[in-house]
C-alpha cells in the first residue's frame, strides 16, 4: 500500500484566485472535470465560480479558502466559513489528475482541524447536490451524515451553473467534529 504525499497547506489570498478558480472549474465543469470522479458536468454546464465569488470568500470575516499545494503546486481547495455555530464546508476541490490518490481525505481532515482550531466549532455542515449519490457516501465513509434537510438549488442564478435537469437539489451534511483528533 503506498503512502499518499502529505500536501502544505495555507490560506489563499487573492493572489491564489485565478489558481482557485481554474482548479475548481477544472474538478466540476468540462472535459478535465470528466478526469476525476467528483464532475458535476452530467448535472450541470456553465461555471462552477468565479474570481468574485472565491475573492468575497477570501475576504469574509469568519471565512477562509484553504490551499493545498505539493511542491508549490495547488492540489487541492476548500472554503471554510462559520455560519450558526458550525464551519460549513464547500468549494472542494482536487485536481482531476490526482483524485483517488488520498489528497482529498487529507484536506477534508485538516479542514476539520481548522474549524475547531480557528472557531471552536463542534460541527462540519456542508451541502451536496442530491443527485450526486457516489460524493455523499464518499462523505459519509468520513463520518458525515445525512440531516434530513434540503435545500432548494438556485435555479435562474448561472453563477451556480446552468441546470441540465429540473430537479436538483442540495441535501444538508453534518459531521460533529467534538470527537475528532485534533
Amino acid at each position: 500500500m503506498r503512502s499518499s504525499p502529505v500536501p502544505t497547506f495555507r490560506a489563499a489570498t487573492a493572489a491564489d484566485i485565478p489558481a482557485v478558480v481554474a482548479l475548481v472549474e477544472s474538478a466540476y465543469r468540462g472535459e478535465s472535470g470528466r478526469r476525476g470522479w467528483t464532475t458535476e458536468s452530467n448535472l450541470l454546464d456553465g461555471q462552477r465560480t468565479d474570481a468574485q465569488d472565491v475573492g468575497e470568500a477570501i475576504a469574509r470575516a469568519d471565512s477562509l479558502v484553504l490551499l493545498a499545494e505539493l511542491d508549490g503546486v495547488l492540489v487541492s481547495c476548500c472554503h471554510l466559513e462559520k455560519q450558526d455555530g458550525a464551519a460549513y464546508f464547500g468549494m472542494f476541490a482536487v485536481d482531476p489528475t490526482r483524485q483517488t490518490g488520498g489528497i482529498g481525505k487529507q484536506v477534508i481532515a485538516e479542514a476539520e482541524r481548522v474549524a475547531r482550531e480557528r472557531w471552536g466549532v463542534d460541527r462540519m455542515r456542508m451541502t451536496v447536490i442530491v443527485q450526486r449519490e457516489e460524493l455523499i457516501a464518499f462523505y459519509e465513509r468520513r463520518g458525515y451524515v445525512r440531516t434530513g434537510q434540503s435545500k432548494p438549488f438556485p435555479y435562474g442564478d448561472e453563477r451556480f451553473g446552468i441546470p441540465r435537469r429540473d430537479d436538483l437539489r442540495f441535501e444538508v451534511l453534518e459531521k460533529p467534529l467534538a470527537g475528532v483528533a485534533a
